[in-house]
């Protein structure tokens, strides 16, 4: 079911025609950008013009593209509050970079691409502060107590982002990704928007602009993958390429069998039919262990490779099916990479290697004679018949077919290798080796008029195997390879297309989780269907540069990609934070993220490497976890701020469940952006305790209907989850707390409600769940003469926290009178055992 739209609907009788035909936003005389009189851009360019919103003329690809009646009469409504900004230049160019104007002395939070596929957040005051491939501005507006954004977007064959220039200048960069598309003159290149409320600000700018082009659609349109409330297990971190069948299976086992079970398995890179091209074409290549050497694998044909090819039906439900050690493999592994590198030396120095050992497929199963193979269809119906739970089953894919894209004659498909180039604005983005390999190769590219037929041919297979969903990687690829297909833009629309009618016709509309995608490119352009998508970089459990403190550090970092991205890529997409180790020397500090991000949590454990005390506070018993209704995004007091290395902010994320709000607060200071090297590093000066404070006011009540409410409240009840400490506050009353580095605390803030004079009650939750407010399902308050009454619905099992001004004189369980305890501060709490996945009802008694 589609989340509920956050949009006020107005009834108007407005066509989108007949919207406000003026705006907040002018440009005077003088060059400067001003929002009621506030100057925000100052030196403005002469060939650089402003328009109200319903002076530009709007576009709808079909259809399916169409706004909803409340958006559109909504979007009317408010149009005064945007504008969009236009150029023209003297001679057709492909590639514009044109000032628009000084941005000086205003503070800033922006989001910018630090690697191809993957955008951060960034602070500063001037023009000159901005980094290179800035898809979104967030402007302070103190004068009126308001912000502004500024939107670099897509028109025609053209896209656009922000970079940095002289003295304060704003640049606008507008490419086409090929020299043989030029243009001049642009009316809607980039827009402006107002709003007094930042989270309100976002909503409403990408609403106008999903209005304005009309090929996306927003998250609330949308219904999200299934496996959005559910726990799951990755089998990347666990074998990288050398994944196969057995190893699979035991991954899934070691979970079931310690009460754990996964409803959803990704099989990660490592399934597909790929090889070199030195290879033999229609062959797998053997030789995947050196750094990125699947960066260079192209796919040549669409089903499985033979490890996957080779599983029989029932082979792993057998009493003696291969048993699998981590341990072993890790040690195979390690010897296979170890060879690869001695050849390479070899290679390098001119010398001859073929005394040394061919390179070989790590596998454990041995084909029985005259049994028919199952491949991956029989692997997915032997997992799921014996793991009852797993409900989904997604596998791993590049948006081009493999990270090479396809090897040319080995398909059906017209396609050929075509030329990886750089744009000129990702110069001076991270070093990335996937960039470096890729380059190297080139990309196997299918013609843009047969990508539907692509994506049919790899989804109807995968369909077909019982496979229900895949995790698309490597997407910004695409516009490097724009020069011979319309550039950039015109290459990505023959390509989302595509795949989105591949999307609902082979898994339900919204089986997918989009990756390294974080470019404004895709986010109007492929997000017709999509409706998940990562918003941080992978998660790394060390730093691959070796960076001493990159254990620690890069932990950190992670989270902010993944909170600030949220503040526009959710929007689009439900936000997934990815997976980590749940044995990892931060594993908490993570946990305690997924706890309250608001997407699905899953795991990238090695089999039998485990930590399940701490998956027990964030997973029950039947594989669902405890999801906010919002996803978490960082607090106001934190948007111009930096809790990387600024040695004085702790990030703190709210987000809310049905009766209550969250706030984590996470110390990740001790890294960053380094704009001088172009790269993240350690800061670790600022590696060390950190002080701040948390009131009720961090919570944005008004982000959902069912807790607007809230913020009316005159007293809140506060449970910090790793101090066991729950207290009661004054609303905007400062809550204040040191966190040592790499370390966090979850604050439950649930109104107190009034039962009657002098009683009153306020639910927490499950105390040993890090979002214990999850819990909560439904809740009910009442009076009738004498006797009080709360009546809840509890979800899971433990410890049920709450405050309670009066002793009750009952507690009942699903009909059942249960021992409690209360103190005289009016902490009560009782047992909720597991009712096998449904919900318990409560009952207080207060006389």
């Amino acid at each position: 079911m589609a989340p509920p739209n956050l949009f006020t609907e107005i009834h108007s009788h407005n066509s989108l025609k007949e919207g406000v035909s003026t705006s907040r936003f002018s440009l005077s005389p003088k060059g400067e950008i001003s929002v009621d009189g506030v100057t925000l851009l100052s030196d403005v360019p002469n060939n650089v013009k402003l328009s109200a919103f319903s002076s530009i003329p709007h576009f709808s690809d079909d259809d399916d593209s169409k706004p909803p009646d409340y958006m559109l009469k909504s979007v009317l409504s408010k149009s005064e509050n945007g504008a969009f900004l236009g150029l023209s230049v003297r001679e057709p160019q492909d590639r514009i970079l044109n000032p628009i104007g000084k941005l000086l002395n205003r503070k800033f939070m922006s989001i910018f691409r630090f690697k191809t596929w993957w955008s951060t957040m960034w602070i500063g005051s001037n023009g000159s502060d901005l980094q290179m491939e800035t898809q979104v501005i967030l402007l302070q507006v103190p004068e009126f107590n308001s912000y502004a954004l500024i939107l670099p977007l897509i028109e025609g064959s053209f896209r656009s982002a922000i970079h940095p220039g002289p003295a304060g200048e704003v640049v606008l960069c507008v490419e086409s990704g090929s020299t043989k598309v030029k243009g001049s003159s642009f009316s809607s290149c980039a827009y402006f928007h107002v709003g007094d409320n930042p989270y309100d600000l976002f909503r409403d700018a990408f609403a106008a602009v999903r209005v304005h082009l009309g090929t996306f659609r927003l998250l609330e349109e949308k219904t999200p993958p299934r496996i959005i409330d559910k726990f799951g297990w990755c089998s990347w971190d666990a074998f990288y390429l050398t994944v196969e069948p057995v190893g699979v299976w035991h991954g899934v086992k070691s979970f079931q069998e310690n009460g754990f079970p996964p409803r959803f398995l990704i099989i990660d890179d490592g399934w597909q039919s790929i090889n070199m091209d030195h290879e033999p074409p229609l062959q797998d290549s053997k030789d995947l262990t050196g750094l990125g050497s699947q960066m260079l694998c192209r796919l040549y044909r669409f089903k499985e490779n033979e490890k996957f090819a080779k599983y029989q039906a029932g082979a792993m439900l057998k009493p003696h099916a291969p048993k699998f050690s981590q341990e072993e493999h890790d040690r195979r592994f390690k010897e296979m990479v170890a060879l690869a590198m001695k050849k390479k030396a070899i290679k390098e120095e001119g010398g001859d290697d073929s005394g040394l050992p061919e390179a070989t497929i790590i596998e454990y199963l041995k084909e029985e004679k005259g049994v028919k193979r199952g491949g991956l269809k029989a692997l997915v119906n032997d997992l799921k018949a014996k793991f009852s739970g797993l409900d989904d089953v997604y596998v791993w894919h590049a948006l081009c077919g493999a990270w090479g894209g396809v090897r040319p004659g080995t398909t059906h498909l017209d396609n050929k290798v075509c030329e990886a180039t750089i744009a000129a604005g990702l110069e001076k983005t991270m070093y990335d080796l996937a960039v470096v390999m890729v380059v190297k190769g080139g990309i196997g590219l299918v013609n843009p008029s047969q990508a539907g037929d692509l994506y049919e041919s790899m989804h109807s297979y995968l369909a077909d195997a019982g496979i229900t969903g895949v995790k698309v990687d490597v997407i910004h690829a695409l516009e490097y390879v724009g020069e011979e297909y319309g550039g950039r833009v015109e290459l990505a629309r023959a390509y989302y297309d595509g795949l989105s009618q591949s999307l609902k016709k082979n898994f339900g509309g919204s089986g997918f989780i989009a990756s390294m995608e974080q470019c404004n490119d895709f986010f109007f352009l492929a997000t017709k269907q999509i409706s998940m998508g990562r918003v941080g970089d992978d998660f790394w459990f060390e730093d691959p540069n070796g960076d001493p403190m990159g254990v620690y550090w890069l932990q950190g970092v992670h989270m902010i990609h993944c909170s600030y991205n949220s503040l526009w890529q959710g929007q689009f997409i439900q936000p997934d934070w990815d997976m980590f180790q749940s044995d990892h020397l931060c594993a908490e500090f993570h946990a305690g993220s997924r706890a309250i991000c608001g997407g699905p949590v899953y795991v990238s454990d090695k089999v039998g490497h485990h930590n399940f005390d701490l998956l027990r506070k964030l997973v029950l018993p039947d594989g669902t976890i405890l999801r906010c209704q919002h996803y978490a995004l960082p607090t106001r007091d934190c948007l111009f701020e930096n809790p990387l290395f600024d040695g004085k902010t702790l990030l703190k994320i709210w987000n809310l469940n049905k009766f209550s709000g969250v706030v984590g607060v996470f110390n990740c200071q001790g890294a960053g952006w380094y704009p001088e090297e172009h790269k993240c590093k350690a800061y670790p000066q600022c590696y060390k305790a950190m002080s701040g404070s948390v009131s009720s006011d961090d919570v944005e009540w008004e982000q959902k209907a069912c807790t607007a409410e809230f913020r009316g409240a005159d007293e809140f009840a506060v449970y910090l989850n790793k101090c066991d400490n729950l207290r009661l506050v004054k609303p905007k009353e400062q809550i204040n707390i040191t966190l040592l580095p790499s370390t966090f605390e979850i604050f439950t803030i649930s109104p107190v409600h009034k039962l009657r004079k002098g009683s009153k009650f306020a639910g927490i939750g499950l105390e040993n769940m890090f979002n214990s407010g999850g819990a909560i399902e439904g809740m009910e308050c009442g009076c009738i003469g004498g006797l009080c009454s709360v009546k809840m619905k509890v979800k899971g099992a433990g410890k049920f926290l709450a405050y309670s001004s009066e002793k009750p004189g009952e507690v009942v369980l699903n009909g059942e009178k249960v021992k409690y305890e209360w103190t005289s501060n009016g902490i009560l709490s009782f047992e909720v055992p597991w009712t096998g996945g449904e919900s318990s009802d409560v009952l207080i008694l207060i006389h």
